[in-house]
C-alpha cells in the first residue's frame, strides 16, 4: 500500500486566479504535485499566486506539458473528475472510492481536472482508466475547478491510512500511462495500414473505444509488451 499522494492534472486551465486557487485547495489537504496541460494563459501566471494565498511550493513546483499523454505517462492509475454521464464504458467513482483504491496501489495515481467552461473531453477521459463523480444536487450540478480539487483533497487527507488496500492476483502492478500510449501508436499505425478505419470521421470514436478497451483492462508491462508483439508480429508477416 502507497503512501504517495496522487498528482493534480489540470488539463488546459483557463485562469490563473482557478490554478492558483486549486493549489490552495490540494496544499489545504496535503496534496503538493500539480501537473497543467496547455494552459491557455501561459505559465507561470502573475494570477496565480495572490489567489493561491500562501501555497507556493505548488506553484512552483507546477509541470507544463502540451499532451495529457506526456502529463500522465509515468502513472499507474488515472481518474477523471467529470459529472456529465459519457458513452464510454468505465468504472465510475465517488472521490471517497477513488482514495480507497489509490491507497491500495503500489504505483503513482493522478487526479485529472478539465478545463473552467466545458470540463474534460472525451479525448481526454478515454486516456483514464476511471471516472470520478462527486454526488451533487442533479438540479444544479457545477462546481468551480477549485471546489472539485478541494473534494478530492480532502477525501485523501481524511482517509489516511485507515482504508483496506485493493486485493489483486496479479504480481505486477498497472503498466505506467506512458507504456499505453505507445502501445496506442503502433496500434493505430498498424489498423490505419489494413484499412480498419473506412471512415475519416469516425476514426477518433474508434480509437476512444480501444483505449477504453484497454485502460479498463489494467494491464501490466508484460500484458503491453506481449500485445505489442503481437502486433510487430502480425505487421511482420504483412510486410513478408
Amino acid at each position: 500500500m502507497t503512501d504517495l499522494a496522487p498528482v493534480v492534472i489540470l488539463v488546459r486551465p483557463q485562469l490563473g486566479e482557478n490554478i492558483g486557487k486549486a493549489a490552495r485547495a490540494m496544499l489545504n489537504f496535503g496534496l503538493t504535485e500539480m501537473r497543467l496541460v496547455a494552459p491557455r494563459d501561459g505559465w507561470p501566471n502573475p494570477a496565480a499566486g495572490p489567489a493561491a494565498s500562501g501555497a507556493d511550493c505548488v506553484l512552483d513546483g507546477a509541470k507544463v506539458y502540451d499532451m495529457v499523454a506526456d502529463a500522465i505517462g509515468d502513472l499507474g492509475r488515472v481518474y477523471a473528475a467529470t459529472v456529465r454521464p459519457r458513452d464510454m464504458v468505465k468504472p465510475v467513482v465517488t472521490p471517497q472510492q477513488a482514495v480507497a483504491e489509490i491507497r491500495g496501489l503500489e504505483r503513482r495515481a493522478g487526479l485529472m481536472f478539465g478545463p473552467e467552461r466545458s470540463g474534460l473531453d472525451n479525448e481526454d477521459v478515454a486516456l483514464a482508466d476511471t471516472v470520478m463523480t462527486v454526488p451533487v444536487n442533479p438540479d444544479f450540478s457545477s462546481l468551480n475547478l477549485a471546489q472539485a480539487v478541494i473534494l478530492a483533497a480532502y477525501e485523501w487527507f481524511k482517509a489516511k491510512d485507515d482504508t483496506k488496500p485493493r486485493m489483486d492476483s496479479r504480481q505486477e502492478d498497472p503498466a505506467p500511462k506512458a507504456h499505453y500510449q505507445g502501445l496506442y501508436d503502433q496500434l493505430e499505425e498498424a489498423l490505419d495500414k489494413r484499412g480498419y478505419f473506412r471512415s475519416a470521421d469516425r476514426k477518433p470514436t474508434q480509437m476512444r473505444a480501444l483505449k477504453s478497451l484497454f485502460q479498463n483492462a489494467s494491464l501490466t508491462t508484460q500484458e503491453i509488451q506481449t500485445l505489442r508483439g503481437v502486433i510487430k508480429s502480425l505487421t511482420w508477416a504483412e510486410r513478408k
